[in-house]
C-alpha cells in the first residue's frame, strides 16, 4: 500500500491514519481487531476497497503510531474513533469493524448514530448471554502469547484445511512485503485492551436500536468468535443481513477478498 501514514490531534492524543482512495462520497472507516495495527490490514483487501470508495484506516489511542492511552473500555474506544472522524471534518461515515473494531463499532453506532450510514460487522459479536459454540479451548492460551509465531497466528485467524493454511500463508507474506511497518503493539497496550474486553458487558440487549441497515459475516469455523454469534445480530438487529465463508475462520475476509470485498460494494452503494 502507497498510502502516506498521517496524524491529526484529537482530544486523546495524536492519532495516525492513512486514506486510500479517491474521495467520491461517503468514507469506509476501518476499525482493527484486538493486537492489530494500521499495518495489519491486508494490502490487496483495502485496495480491492479502495477501487470504488475512499478508504480510512487509523489507530486508535495508544496503538501503533498513535499517540494517547489505549482506553480501558470498549465505549472508550468508540469515543476516540468519534473523535477521530469529527477531527477529520467527517460527518456521515460508513463502518467496517473486524473483530474487536466489530464491537467497538457498534457502540460507535449507538452512540453517534447521525455519524454512520452503514455499518458492516466482520467475524465480531455483540457480547450478552453466551449460548451457542464456545471459543476453541486453545484460544485463551495462545492469544495471550507475548509474540505470536506463524502457527500461532494460522491457527487464530484461518483452518487447519489445506486451503485455509495456504490462504493464511499468502496473507501473511502480503502483510511482511509492506517496507514500512509501524512499531507492533506494546505490552501495556495489549493489557488494556485485555482489560476492557474482560469488561465489556456487550450490547446485545440493544442491538433493537441499530436500525440503520448492517452487513454481518464471518468464516463458519471461526476459533475465536463462533459464527454463531454472528447469527446473533443477524436476528435481532431490524435491518442486518448475515453472510458466512466456507473453510474460512476469523480471517475470512483476508481468504475471500475478492468475495467479500464484492459484497461491501453491493451493500455500501
Amino acid at each position: 500500500m502507497s498510502a502516506q501514514v498521517q496524524s491529526i490531534q484529537t482530544p486523546f492524543g495524536q492519532l495516525a491514519y492513512t486514506v486510500d482512495g479517491e474521495d467520491n462520497g461517503v468514507p469506509l472507516i476501518l476499525l482493527q481487531r484486538f493486537r492489530g495495527t494500521i499495518d495489519d490490514w491486508d494490502p490487496k483487501f483495502v485496495s480491492a476497497l479502495a477501487t470504488r470508495r475512499r478508504v480510512i484506516r487509523f489507530d486508535n489511542a495508544g496503538i501503533g503510531r498513535s499517540g494517547g492511552q489505549v482506553p480501558d473500555s470498549v465505549a472508550g474506544m468508540a469515543e476516540v474513533a468519534i473523535a477521530f472522524a469529527r477531527a477529520l471534518g467527517i460527518e456521515r461515515a460508513d463502518l467496517l469493524g473486524w473483530s474487536l473494531g466489530g464491537t467497538v463499532a457498534q457502540h460507535v453506532a449507538l452512540a453517534a448514530p447521525a455519524l454512520v450510514r452503514r455499518l458492516i460487522i466482520a467475524g465480531s459479536s455483540s457480547g450478552g448471554p453466551a449460548e451457542g459454540p464456545s471459543a476453541h479451548p486453545r484460544v485463551p492460551e495462545v492469544m495471550t502469547k507475548p509474540v505470536n509465531d506463524q502457527e500461532d497466528f494460522l491457527f487464530l485467524f484461518f483452518t487447519e484445511t489445506k486451503t485455509g493454511r495456504a490462504a493464511g500463508q499468502a496473507h501473511l507474506a502480503r502483510l511482511n512485503a509492506e517496507p514500512r511497518r509501524g512499531p507492533s503493539v506494546t505490552g501495556e497496550a495489549f493489557m488494556r485492551q485485555m482489560k476492557a474486553l474482560s469488561q465489556w458487558p456487550g450490547v446485545r440487549n440493544r442491538l433493537r436500536e441499530l436500525t440503520l441497515p448492517i452487513l454481518v459475516a464471518n468464516g463458519v469455523s471461526d476459533v475465536m468468535l463462533p459464527a454463531y454469534r454472528s447469527y446473533v445480530i443477524s436476528q435481532e438487529a431490524p435491518n442486518a443481513k448475515l453472510i458466512l465463508y466456507p473453510d474460512s475462520g476469523h480471517a475470512f475476509l483476508f481468504q475471500y477478498i475478492e468475495e467479500f470485498t464484492d459484497e461491501v460494494h453491493r451493500f455500501l452503494d
